[in-house]
């Protein structure tokens, strides 16, 4: 599960207050000595070498949609995928030299796509005679340097992902990723390579990785008394003096946190999640950072150190190969020591280029596999289900994902458990999904449920519950009544993002988008009758949302009623594979509506 993207508006507006440089995405940026305005010294010697950074690759190898069945297309006319980010990455090489490039990743490659899930529970990496991981096999071509650990390389277990581990020619960093029982780091903090430069000593450059502390929420149920996941700026205090005292001319980050100090969790936790940020501010010795987790893009962004007043150059490439991220370093040899005396940093756009070759080469067999299983047929609708109003409609394809956790977890409650009433809570996390009438197959599905989330059941009180829906309520912006209501601008308020907010099937409520913000639910009953605060509900929800992901009241801490380690979406192939048929009179009716002060708003 993605975590809260930023509010690239104001990030951009705030960065033009701190003096932060964002150039616009592919802008030829000033070379580093420009940049800096030095002149080195008469007779010392000079040198210049480039980190490229990706993020969020998400397991997008080509430019496909595996939803769609067709090439990926978007309104900005972005391309996705390694392949064609191959491409700029050889330019890259080819004009600043072989020795002169290292390329790093930022974390989130082995979930996101159907390729990603095939190759993690379908024909599985693990296990004897297992195959090669389709990313493994692409970054390894693109010889990639270092990868940071991404919160989504652990959704489908520590097995696939050590295995993932294993496949990969360059190491899996993560400083704050530690052993729960001895508390030494579970994977390599950092690495240190070496630029040669002939007739002068080596510049050394120390890559330290770090990860999200939000592992340990969203994915509880694989990392829980296995790993514990410290704060970024407490580990990078720890590693990057220890990199200095190694010698190190530079110190890269690659970081799989945001830019701008914030959470998704709440106080579930005691790190930030987006941390990025304040480890350029509050640790000394850093000279750039790889960003990543908030799928925004960031072409350069400056932070001053506050203790030694140097700025701390970052990018951010967005995400799925959109972008690439191409710092520049101006160092000089002083006192036989390499100094920077410059760094730039900028993005480049990959959709102006063709697909490698050789990527296409390696791994099409594998994209075949997989667009065979997308396109398998599991049974047939009665009537198209779209999700394209489901972020403010009762809509009928929302109803499916409830129908299948509600019968999912019923089936597994205790006799006791049983007897209370069950409901669900699910997420509209894509408004391009469309269930068509006729054939129905594995993407129509996926393309509905996008993440691997597994399902939990779990008791809330009826108070607890209206508190819950108050907070899903803060999605939409307060719209007094009287005021028309545009859609295009109801929605995300709170940079509450649409697969943060949860959707109740089971009980009846209103939303009064003209009330204020913890005061919007109205008239929540179950079967007819007002919920009461001390009313006992068993609540079937995903496992992200379970854990504590997005900051919803009461839910993390709630008790266990049922748990399962079966992917939502596999359970909702399962029930229409089962059916033979999907008809929305067989759902669960939600029953809720937006209104403006008691008048319905649709």
């Amino acid at each position: 599960m993605p975590v809260s993207p930023m509010n690239r508006r104001a990030f951009v507006k705030k960065s033009a207050v701190t003096g932060a440089a964002v150039a616009a995405a592919g802008a030829v940026a000033a070379t580093p000595a420009q940049a800096a305005g030095h002149k080195p010294a008469k007779g010392n010697k000079t040198w210049s070498f480039s980190i490229l950074g990706t993020t969020d690759l998400h397991s997008h190898v080509f430019d496909w949609d595996y939803y769609k069945d067709a090439a990926y297309s978007d309104s900005k006319g972005n391309s996705v995928g390694v392949a064609r980010v191959a491409t700029l990455i050889k330019q890259q090489r080819a004009a600043k030299g072989e020795q002169r490039v290292l390329l790093v990743d930022a974390g989130d490659i082995i979930q996101g796509t159907s390729l990603a899930y095939y190759f993690a529970r379908v024909q599985p990496i693990t296990g004897e005679d297992a195959p090669k991981h389709p990313m493994a096999v692409a970054m390894n071509h693109m010889r990639y340097d270092a990868a940071a650990l991404g919160n989504h390389e652990f959704n489908y277990g520590i097995d696939v992902l050590r295995e993932f581990e294993q496949q990969c020619h360059f190491p899996l960093l993560g400083a704050n990723a530690l052993d729960a029982k001895t508390l030494r780091p579970a994977f390599p903090p950092y690495t240190v390579k070496r630029i040669r430069v002939p007739g002068a000593p080596d510049i050394k450059v120390g890559i330290l990785g770090l990860t999200n502390p939000g592992i340990a929420l969203w994915d509880k149920d694989n990392v829980s008394g296995k790993m514990v996941f410290p704060g970024l700026v407490e580990q990078a205090k720890k590693y990057v003096p220890r990199l200095r005292a190694l010698g190190c001319d530079v110190v890269f980050l690659t970081d799989h946190s945001g830019l701008d100090g914030s959470s998704s969790y709440g106080d579930e936790l005691p790190y930030v999640e987006n941390a990025s940020n304040l480890v350029a501010e509050q640790v000394p010795g850093i000279d750039a950072i790889l960003v990543g987790h908030t799928h925004v893009e960031v072409p350069s962004y400056t932070v001053k150190n506050a203790e030694t007043g140097e700025g701390v150059l970052l990018s951010e490439p967005y995400c799925w190969g959109y972008r690439l991220s191409v710092f520049d370093f101006e160092l000089e040899l002083v006192r036989g020591q390499w100094k920077v005396t410059g760094k730039t940093a900028q993005t480049l756009n990959p959709n102006t280029v063709d697909e490698d070759p050789e990527i296409k080469k390696l791994l099409e067999a594998d994209h075949e596999l997989v667009v065979k299983y997308v396109n398998t047929a599991v049974g047939t609708c009665t009537e198209d289900l779209s999700a394209a109003e489901s972020c403010w409609k009762d809509v009928p394809i929302m109803d499916f994902i409830h129908q299948v956790q509600m019968d999912t977890v019923k089936a597994g409650l205790s006799t006791s458990d049983a007897a209370l009433p069950l409901i669900s809570v699910a997420a509209p996390f894509s408004r391009t999904a469309d269930i068509p009438a006729g054939s129905v197959t594995i993407k129509d599905i996926a393309g509905l449920y996008i993440y691997d989330n597994t399902l939990y059941g779990k008791k809330l009180t009826g108070a607890q519950l209206k508190d819950y829906l108050e907070y899903a309520a803060k999605y939409y912006h307060q719209v007094p009544k009287g005021t028309a209501v545009d859609t295009s601008t109801l929605t995300n308020a709170n940079s509450f993002w649409d697969y943060m907010y949860d959707i109740a099937a089971g009980v009846s409520y209103e939303i009064d988008i003209a009330a204020a913000e913890g005061s919007r639910i109205k008239n929540l009953t179950y079967n007819g009758t007002s919920v009461t605060d001390d009313q006992v509900f068993v609540v079937a929800v995903n496992n992200y949302r379970a854990n504590g992901g997005s900051g919803y009241p009461h839910i993390a801490s709630a008790d266990i009623a049922y748990s399962s380690t079966n992917e939502i979406r596999q359970l909702m192939i399962d029930y229409v594979t089962s059916k033979g048929t999907l008809d929305p009179k067989d759902f669960a009716v939600t029953n809720w509506k937006l209104t403006q002060d008691g008048t319905p708003v649709f």
